[in-house]
């Protein structure tokens, strides 16, 4: 299923038998998949769809989903200030929590109502208080989801900046409000422009945040899928002596 990746879940993945299969033999139909095909199921029913899925999704990239959605609806899909605290990789489907910022714990009660191979997204309301810790990303990750992003703070930093789960939050304050439960669950949030609904897709790397709404999902997968099939030839192109500005078609516009 969707996880956390780090050094040790590509070396684990690379002994998988999926990796018989590589991007050139990946053939998926629009309307074939979904977002669910993220997890595998435990009859392993749609085995097929979830290995294509996650030999896709377990090395691509932030910039890549974002290339993706762009060339496709001229949207990023960047939540813009929330950033990898703790430099991990995660995808998945998403569940999510409203909290004012003197409530942790509404957010902790978005770790019981999700799944395994989900991403609980949290948003607080401004101020100088911490939504979420230690304690917190240990009960998510003991609960199998297999990320946490608070668009607000975090705390115990000294602990999280090195715990083996993917994190990601806007800033971070060494204080905490109390567990007071007036927030609410599986709600659609709204920051800035960008509406994030229960069960969008979110990708989260070192460079930063996207989120897709599920009902594109699948459209952006197979721009995603052209665009590292596209990279992939690019990458070889160099290999062979040539340059990016070559390859980009633009030197000769720009030399007489």
């Amino acid at each position: 299923m969707a996880k956390g990746i780090n050094a040790n879940t590509v070396l684990k993945m690379a002994s998988r038998s999926n990796r018989d299969l590589s991007l050139d033999d990946i053939n998926l139909d629009i309307d074939d998949f979904s977002i669910d095909d993220l997890v595998k199921k435990e009859d392993e029913s749609n085995i097929e769809n979830y290995e294509k899925l996650n030999i896709i999704l377990e090395d691509a990239s932030t910039c890549q989903v974002s290339d993706a959605y762009n060339n496709l609806y001229r949207k990023t899909g960047v939540i813009k200030g929330l950033k990898s605290l703790n430099n991990h990789r995660t995808y998945g489907k998403i569940i999510t929590a409203y909290t004012p910022v003197e409530d942790w714990g509404t957010a902790v009660a978005g770790i019981d109502i999700g799944r395994k191979g989900e991403v609980l997204f949290v948003q607080s309301t401004e101020g100088p208080l911490a939504v979420w810790g230690e304690l917190a990303s240990t009960c998510a990750k003991e609960q199998g989801l297999v990320g946490v992003a608070v668009y607000g703070k975090m705390r115990d930093i000294d602990i999280l900046k090195y715990m083996d789960y993917p994190l990601f939050c806007v800033d971070t304050c060494p204080n905490a409000g109390t567990a007071l439960g007036y927030g609410k669950l599986n709600v659609e949030l709204n920051i800035d422009r960008d509406s994030i609904k229960p069960g969008d897709f979110f990708f989260g790397d070192e460079n930063g945040v996207v989120v897709i709404p599920q009902e594109k999902f699948n459209e952006v997968i197979l721009e995603t899928l052209s665009i590292k099939r596209k990279e992939k030839g690019i990458l070889k192109q160099l290999r062979e002596g040539k340059t990016l500005a070559e390859i980009a078609g633009v030197k000769d516009q720009l030399i007489d």
